[in-house]
C-alpha cells in the first residue's frame, strides 16, 4: 500500500515539471514572437529614413515577402507582370488563413481591395499601408478589427513608373526625397484606364479584380490643387452613379464615421477638393462623378464602394503617410462592424442590375451639375492674389494662417445622358479587340454557331463625327459626333457574339457599347475604322453621272446648291463636290459610318436569336 502511494506521488511530480516545462517554453516562445514583432527588422524603410523616403521596388518586394514570413496571417504573391517584365506584387492578410477566393467566398468575410502606387510619384499609400499590416499581422495591435475582414493589398500597381525613380518627379509635392514616375512604361496612365483596359496591369487587376470581386474598394493618391489645412481629401460616387442603397450608405454610415474618427485622430478629412475657379478656394467647390476610366468610377459601375483618397501634396510626407495611416484603420473597423450591411447591400445591387426592372428603365450614362449649391465651411488657408507681371495671369500666394471660409458646394448632378438599354447587345466576331476586352471585364458572352438574319435589329448612324487633334492615352479620341437611330434587317454571322444583359456587368456593358457613354469604346477609337471611306470614283466618271443626277432629280439639285452656298471650302474644292455625288449613288458603301453592333429588343427576334444561343 505505502508503495503504491509513492509511485502516485513520483507521478504527480513528474506531471507537474512536465507542466513547468510546457509553461517555460510557452512562454519562451510568446518572449521570442515578441521580440520578432519588436524587432528593427520590422521598421520600414520609411521609418528608417525618418519618415522622408520610400523604399524602391525591390526593398519594398523584400520587406513585403518578410511580412509573409512573419506572420501566418499574411500571404504573398504576384497577380501578372508589367511591359517590364516586373511582377505585380500583392499581399493577402486574413485571420483564418485563407488565401484562396473560393475559401473566402465560402465564408462571409468582407474582402477589402486597397491599391498604391497606381501614380508612384504618389506613394503614401504603400508606405502606410506595410506599416499598417505588420502592426496588424506582426505586432497583433488590435487583431479584432480583422475578425471579418480579408484585405488585398497592392503595395505598388505602377511597378514601372515606380522605378523611373528620382527626386524630380512632382514638383508640386512636399517630398519624399525622391519618388517613381505617374505613367507606366508605355507613357499610359493607369487611372485613365479601368473600362478601356489598354494597359497589361490594368488587365492583370481587371483579372485580379473578378476573381476576388471585393466588397470594398481603396485607391490611393496625393492630390495637386489648393492649399487648405485637410491633410486628406477624399472622393467617393454617391452622387447617382450607383445603386441608391448603396449611396446611401456610403453617404450615412461610412462616410459619417470616419470623417468623425478621422477628426478625433487630428486628420479631418474633405471631399475632393475641385475649385470652381482654379486655385480660387472662395469661387466654390464642384463636386463630381468618376467617369469608368478612373478606378472609383469603375468600380462604382460594378456595384463596389470605391474610395478616392487624396493625400495634400503640399503637407510633409509625415503627415501624409500618417493620414493614410489612421484613415485604412478606421475603415478596416468600420467594415468589420458593418461586414453584414455591406454584403447584403452588395449582393442586392449586383441582383438588381441583373434583373428585367433595371434593364426596362432608361439608363443614365453621363452627368453634370447644375448652378445650384449649398453654403459650406472650407478651413483654408489665407491667401493673396496679385497680377503676375510674368504671364499677366492672377498669382495666388498662400501664407500660413488657417481661416475658415464659407463657400458654395456645387453637388447637385443630374443625368445629362440616357440610353435604353436592350435585351441583347450582338457584336460581329471581326471586332476581336472589343469582344477580348469586354471578356477582360467578367462580361458573359455567347457566340452564335450559324448565320443568323434578324429583323428590327437597332443601331446608330454617325456624321459630323470630330476627333482630338492631339492623342490622349495612347489613342486619338472622338470628341463629337452627331448621330442618327437605324432600325432594320440585319445579318450577323457565324461566331457573332451575343451579350446577354440580365447579368451583374450590365452598367459596364452599357458604357462600352452605347456611344453617347464618356469612355464608350467608340469614342476611344475602337471603331474607327467604320469611318474611312475604302472605295473612291474616278473624276472624270463621276462628271458624268453628276450631270445625269442634276437632270434627273430637282431635289438633287436644290440640295447641291444649297451646299455650295452654305459651304465655301466645298465650292473650292472640286473632288468633294464630285465625291458628294458619288454618296448618293447605289455604288456608294452602305456600312461606312454605321455602328456594327447591334440592340435586339424587338420580341420576335429576342426569341429568333435565343435558337441560335
Amino acid at each position: 500500500m505505502c508503495h503504491f502511494k509513492i509511485i502516485k506521488l513520483d507521478l504527480f511530480h513528474q506531471t507537474i515539471q512536465l507542466m513547468k516545462n510546457i509553461l517555460f517554453y510557452a512562454l519562451l516562445l510568446f518572449a521570442v514572437h515578441f521580440s520578432y514583432a519588436q524587432s528593427p527588422d520590422w521598421i520600414t524603410y520609411y521609418e528608417k529614413s525618418d519618415s522622408t523616403e520610400t523604399p524602391r521596388y525591390e526593398e519594398t518586394i523584400e520587406y513585403c515577402k518578410k511580412l509573409a514570413e512573419g506572420s501566418e496571417w499574411i500571404e504573398y504573391t504576384t497577380f501578372g507582370a508589367s511591359p517590364q517584365n516586373r511582377d505585380l506584387p500583392l499581399l493577402i492578410l486574413d485571420k483564418s488563413g485563407n488565401f484562396e477566393p473560393s475559401a473566402v467566398h465560402d465564408g462571409d468575410n468582407v474582402i477589402i481591395l486597397v491599391e498604391a502606387c497606381i501614380h508612384p510619384g504618389e506613394p503614401d499609400g504603400k508606405d502606410a499601408g506595410l506599416m499598417l499590416l505588420r502592426d496588424l499581422a506582426i505586432k497583433k495591435e488590435k487583431p479584432d478589427i480583422l475578425d471579418n475582414l480579408t484585405l488585398l493589398f497592392i503595395p505598388i500597381l505602377n511597378v514601372d513608373g515606380h522605378e523611373r525613380f528620382g527626386p524630380y518627379n512632382r514638383i508640386n509635392q512636399n517630398g519624399p526625397k525622391e519618388m517613381g514616375w505617374r505613367t507606366n512604361a508605355q507613357n499610359l496612365n493607369l487611372n485613365r484606364d479601368f473600362l478601356k483596359a489598354d494597359a497589361p496591369e490594368i488587365q492583370h487587376w481587371l483579372r485580379l479584380f473578378n476573381k476576388w470581386m471585393p466588397d470594398f474598394f481603396i485607391d490611393i493618391h496625393t492630390t495637386d490643387g489648393a492649399d487648405y489645412q485637410y491633410p486628406l481629401t477624399y472622393a467617393m460616387e454617391v452622387f447617382g452613379n450607383m445603386e441608391e442603397n448603396l449611396s446611401e450608405w456610403q453617404k450615412e454610415t461610412y462616410l459619417k464615421k470616419l470623417k468623425t474618427d478621422m477628426r478625433a485622430t487630428g486628420h479631418p478629412i474633405f471631399p475632393y477638393v475641385s475649385l470652381k475657379e482654379w486655385h480660387n478656394p472662395e469661387s466654390g467647390i464642384v463636386a463630381w462623378l468618376g467617369e469608368p476610366r478612373l478606378s472609383q468610377g469603375y468600380t462604382a459601375i460594378r456595384n463596389r464602394p470605391g474610395l478616392l483618397v487624396e493625400t495634400h501634396m503640399l503637407k510633409d510626407y509625415k503627415t501624409r503617410v500618417s493620414a493614410t495611416y489612421e484613415l485604412l484603420k478606421h475603415t478596416f473597423k468600420i467594415l468589420d462592424k458593418e461586414k453584414d450591411q455591406l454584403k447584403q447591400l452588395v449582393r442586392n445591387a449586383d441582383k438588381k442590375t441583373a434583373s428585367d426592372d433595371f434593364r426596362e428603365k432608361q439608363f443614365p450614362v453621363d452627368f453634370e451639375n447644375t448652378s445650384d449649391s449649398t453654403m459650406i465651411d472650407f478651413e483654408g488657408i489665407e491667401y493673396s492674389v496679385k497680377e503676375s507681371e510674368l504671364t499677366g495671369a492672377k498669382w495666388f500666394q498662400y501664407g500660413n494662417k488657417p481661416v475658415t471660409f464659407e463657400v458654395p458646394y456645387f453637388n447637385e448632378i443630374i443625368p445629362a445622358q440616357k440610353v435604353t438599354l436592350p435585351e441583347y447587345y450582338i457584336i460581329p466576331p471581326e471586332w476581336t479587340e472589343v469582344i477580348k476586352r469586354i471578356k477582360l471585364h467578367g462580361i458573359e458572352t455567347h457566340k452564335i454557331h450559324k448565320e443568323i438574319e434578324l429583323n428590327d435589329v437597332t443601331t446608330y448612324k454617325f456624321s459630323n463625327v470630330q476627333w482630338s487633334t492631339e492623342p490622349f492615352e495612347g489613342r486619338h479620341r472622338i470628341q463629337n459626333f452627331e448621330m442618327d437611330t437605324l432600325n432594320k434587317t440585319r445579318k450577323f454571322p457565324k461566331g457573332s457574339v451575343v451579350i446577354d444583359m440580365n447579368q451583374n456587368t450590365a452598367k459596364v456593358i452599357a458604357h462600352i457599347l452605347e456611344p453617347v457613354a464618356p469612355d464608350s469604346y467608340l469614342k476611344w477609337g475602337f471603331f474607327n475604322a467604320i469611318f474611312e471611306q475604302k472605295e473612291y470614283a474616278e473624276m472624270y466618271v463621276m462628271e458624268k453621272k453628276a450631270r445625269e443626277m442634276l437632270d434627273t432629280s430637282e431635289q438633287i439639285r436644290e440640295e447641291f446648291e444649297r451646299k455650295k452656298k452654305e459651304d465655301k471650302e466645298f465650292t473650292n474644292n472640286p473632288w468633294a463636290m464630285l465625291n458628294w455625288f458619288y454618296k448618293k449613288t447605289p455604288y456608294w458603301d452602305e456600312k461606312k459610318n454605321v455602328y456594327p453592333v447591334g440592340k435586339i429588343t424587338e420580341q420576335e427576334s429576342v426569341k429568333v436569336l435565343q435558337e441560335y444561343l
